[in-house]
């Protein structure tokens, strides 16, 4: 006879990566903490004081990111000690990429950090395909820069690299990114509120038997047992009640809705000792929200009707396949895979579990159909690695807020370049918005644009002599070309904004750098995860006002 083992087996506990990123593993799981530590992002960091640029990498860092390379051809000056927290006093005179790539690397030994002292120009004489070993590119704004950065821009769109560009200065911010042309993103996690999907109008065979079995008897049930029938099965019951007095029709409009909301309230009972039935307030309050028919998202249909959804191909991303699947589901039965989630609820534990098991088995059933025209297409296009089965769930369980971006190239001020009409429309009509901020800022780079006639090669790498830096009439007059034949509404709006970035002399201000990074260290992991919906295209920062907003431009 075996002997048993005096104690159980020790249970296994969480590893140490999980108790060092647990706060995170629960925003965006362990598939998103992998595809962060897989990055490589590029920091190029030439010619200004790049500090928000050295706090956005802080606020990669610290998650986890996988690498990192400071492109900096900078040494370490005076004033560089007074806004970068990440240098010292011995860093004087060294590399600055070399002391803030050391200093950053204390704040997580898990991270490679790549310091690179060297010009822009020298990095890219070989070549721009130097930037396919990336990830992400983050572009900090510079006088010295603005010659390279079109052509990055141009690059990143044709090699689907992401492309952040990033400018502080004085009390004033703000961010552009551009990303792979189409970008689309499965796992947006929505409210969780909102993403209830009970089907009680198109109920499958199933979930009515189970609704029949629990409610045929409703009037014969002791006061304890009709206080835990789940409200989905009330609502059920009093439907199928309502259609045979209504030609088989349920409740259409908001009017017949109040009517049956108070048809359903009726039928509680307020004689036992809690004068009213916790269940039934449940039916009442999700009637407005669960009757009603679903309908294709916006955001689904974009998708739909985009050529990579309708003629996908063997090279084609993964998602389009799913997305094609999806399409085809939706037109043999009208709707969409069901979540298979349920909300919380008054009910007996055994009847809510064999809910919730009606539930998870249709969602199974609709997955594994999705999953069998995936599968077919792929044997069509002769593809030699299938599609995730994960990945194939992931988007059957979130494809009504499945969402899609139509990235627009980067918004880059130069001679040819001009301010959308439907910016200034937007602006006259708001008197407290932030877009004259980003036209101050496309100022500041037009005149840059303009005073970059010479050849990278001979622009030195630090600069302070006071005609490197706009005079308020200088930045008028490249405003004034910008905004052409609106210049006398617009103006008034820009130049307040136009003074403060004169009299910042081109520093940054530590506390709006680092929160500006902050901010654009969230835009990179969104988009590195592919999770949450990053912004499109443009944040700005007030400094003074505290406030920010976001941008089509």
């Amino acid at each position: 006879m075996t002997a048993r083992p005096l104690t159980p087996p020790p249970l296994q506990g969480p590893t140490a990566k999980e108790k060092k990123y647990d706060r995170q593993l629960r925003l965006w799981a362990a598939s998103g903490q992998q595809a962060l530590e897989d990055a490589h992002v590029l920091l190029i960091n030439h010619g200004g004081p790049g500090v928000v640029g050295v706090e956005t990498l802080k606020n990669l860092i610290l998650p986890g990111i996988g690498s990192y390379t400071i492109l900096d051809g900078n040494t370490v000056a005076e004033q560089d000690l007074g806004i970068n927290f990440f240098l010292t006093e011995e860093s004087l005179g060294r590399s600055r990429a070399e002391e803030t790539c050391r200093y950053l690397t204390e704040l997580n030994p898990d991270v490679n950090g790549y310091p690179v002292q060297q010009s822009l120009h020298g990095f890219l004489q070989n070549g721009l395909h130097v930037l396919n070993k990336y990830n992400l590119v983050l572009f900090v704004a510079s006088k010295q820069n603005c010659l390279s950065l079109e052509s990055i821009s141009v690059y990143c769109a044709q090699k689907a690299l992401p492309l952040f560009y990033v400018h502080s200065l004085g009390l004033f911010s703000h961010f552009s990114s551009q990303l792979p042309d189409p970008f689309p993103i499965v796992d947006t996690h929505p409210d969780p509120t909102s993403t209830q999907d009970l089907r009680l109008l198109e109920p499958w065979p199933e979930l009515v038997a189970f609704a029949k079995s629990k409610t045929d008897n409703l009037d014969t049930l002791s006061n304890h047992d009709h206080g835990h029938v789940p409200y989905l099965l009330l609502l059920l019951r009093y439907l199928n009640d309502w259609k045979e007095s209504h030609n088989g029709n349920p409740p259409m409009d908001y009017r017949q809705k109040k009517e049956f909301k108070s048809f359903v309230e009726g039928n509680a009972r307020t004689d036992n000792p809690e004068g009213g039935e916790e269940n039934f307030d449940e039916a009442a309050a999700a009637i407005l929200k669960s009757l009603n028919k679903p309908s294709l998202p916006s955001g689904l249909r974009q998708i739909f009707e985009d050529p990579n959804t309708k003629e996908p191909q063997k090279d084609s991303a993964n998602f389009w396949l799913v997305a094609n699947a999806i399409q085809e589901f939706h037109h043999t039965h009208g709707s969409l895979p069901l979540p298979g989630a349920l909300p919380d609820m008054k009910a007996q534990s055994q009847d809510y579990i064999q809910l919730q098991n009606i539930y998870k088995a249709k969602a199974r059933k609709d997955v594994d159909e999705v999953t069998k025209s995936v599968r077919s297409m792929e044997a069509d296009l002769q593809r030699q690695t299938p599609v995730d089965a994960k990945e194939i769930e992931s988007f059957c369980k979130g494809a009504a807020f499945v969402k899609l971006i139509k990235s627009k190239p980067l918004p880059i001020s130069s001679p040819s370049s001009k301010i959308p009409q439907e910016a200034f429309n937007s602006m006259l009509d708001d008197e407290d918005s932030l877009l004259p901020i980003f036209m101050a800022f496309q100022a500041y780079d037009y005149w840059c644009h303009q005073k970059s006639n010479i050849s990278p090669e001979h622009v030195p790498a630090t600069s302070s002599s006071p005609e490197e830096n706009p005079t308020l009439e200088a930045l008028k007059q490249s405003a004034t070309q910008l905004i052409d034949q609106h210049a006398d509404e617009i103006m008034p709006k820009i130049e307040p904004i136009l003074q403060e970035l004169v009299r910042a002399h081109g520093a940054e201000l530590h506390n709006i750098s680092a929160l500006t990074g902050g901010m654009v260290a969230q835009e990179v992991i969104k988009v590195l995860t592919k999770q949450y919906i990053p912004i499109d295209n443009t944040c700005v920062f007030d400094g003074i006002a505290s406030k920010s907003a976001v941008f089509r431009v």
